[in-house]
């Protein structure tokens, strides 16, 4: 029985084929195990990114690749016809290069990891760009990939690279609006109008940049929920970056009552200067007595915060105001806050009759007029 051939191969080599399939499977599916044990080990006792980085590329290979490759060796004992060989042969290319692009899959996604750990704080610039770097090497990669499979399936390259140039032109037409959005996050990156980290203003919309995609931007806001931007739309709006800002420019008003005294209104500026400058980092720049308003004699006051910080400003901005606040108690001046005055004037008749009556006599008449309507 162990005689009897298939394919010119008698039973026992068969039996030594699926052996050494299923034995190198088991091995490799061992050696992997082993592998990557040793390696946590070194995590735990090293923790650093090649450490780290060789774990997730050792995980990456497939079961799928070593069974292929495990079935290739076993195949090498039997006498197959050339035909069987063949297709053989080119299922394992196919196989050896969807892992080979796996593997350097994950190890771009870990340098690109890696270098944006370190470098975000330093270089958020750099950072930016590394979403659209990292897309373009790993299209870039895969297209390497399919075009030596082609080329071992026998497919004119030359022919095939023409094509997709004609096809390419269709292509571009048809999605022109998602190719806009791409030419507008390349804009993005060589231009940098902001980068990862940024604080931005769009519109209505505010928030921090957390990732400039190949067609979208992404903003965490102040409330707490993601923003997406499409990037084209988002070169058309006017942005506001904040990040970029050295120093922030205050100005704020107060009011106070008309009835006060002419030599506390003059002093008041000067206060308000010797307020400003007793705080640190802060330029002071001008204060003015502006203006009449409709219920208030109104000042003008504009000073620079030395830090961009926002919670610095308002930190500033609070001891401004408990300053003047207090200062004005002292001084006995009041704040303005809407308020209207009506005068009346009223004279007695010939006769000499006391104000009271004509008031009386004006309520009387006008309950009468209101009686009659009714």
């Amino acid at each position: 029985m162990l005689n009897y051939t298939i394919y010119d191969n008698s039973l026992t080599y068969w039996a030594l084929a699926v052996g050494t399939t299923i034995g190198g499977y088991l091995v490799a599916r061992l050696a992997k195990f082993i592998i990557i044990k040793q390696l946590r080990k070194l995590v735990s006792m090293a923790n650093n990114s090649w450490t780290n980085n060789s774990v997730k590329v050792v995980e990456r290979v497939h079961p799928v690749f070593l069974l292929f490759a495990a079935a290739f060796l076993g195949s090498t004992i039997l006498e197959l016809p050339e035909a069987i060989t063949a297709v053989l042969s080119k299922l394992f290319f196919i196989v050896v290069l969807i892992q080979i692009g796996r593997l350097l899959s994950q190890i771009i996604d870990s340098f690109i990891e890696n270098y944006r750990t370190a470098k975000l704080e330093k270089n958020a610039a750099a950072v930016t760009m590394l979403s659209s770097v990292s897309l373009l090497l790993r299209i870039f990669l895969w297209t390497i990939l399919l075009i030596l499979a082609l080329d071992n399936f026998g497919v004119n390259i030359t022919s095939l690279v023409a094509g997709l140039g004609v096809g390419g032109i269709a292509l571009a037409l048809a999605v022109q609006n998602i190719l806009g959005d791409v030419f507008a996050s390349f804009s993005i990156v060589l231009d940098k109008p902001f980068v990862i980290g940024d604080f931005i203003i769009v519109g209505d919309h505010l928030g921090t940049v957390e990732n400039v995609g190949l067609k979208t931007t992404r903003v965490r806001s102040l409330s707490g929920e993601q923003l997406v931007f499409s990037n084209n739309d988002l070169l058309r709006s006017r942005i506001r970056n904040f990040k970029r800002m050295y120093e922030r420019r205050v100005v704020f008003s107060i009011g106070v009552v008309y009835q006060t005294p002419a030599d506390k209104v003059e002093a008041i500026p000067g206060l308000i200067k010797s307020i400003i400058e007793n705080q640190n980092q802060v330029r002071f720049d001008r204060a003015h007595f502006k203006e009449y308003g409709p219920y208030s004699l109104n000042f003008e006051i504009v000073y620079w915060v030395l830090n961009p910080d926002y919670n610095l400003y308002m930190d500033i901005q609070q001891a401004i105001n408990l300053q003047i606040y207090k200062q004005f108690q002292q001084m006995r001046v009041e704040f303005a806050y809407p308020t209207q005055q009506l005068y009346f004037k009223m004279q007695a008749d010939a006769d000499d009759r006391p104000v009271e009556d004509h008031i009386q006599q004006s309520q009387d008449r006008m309950r009468a007029e209101f009686v009659e309507q009714v």
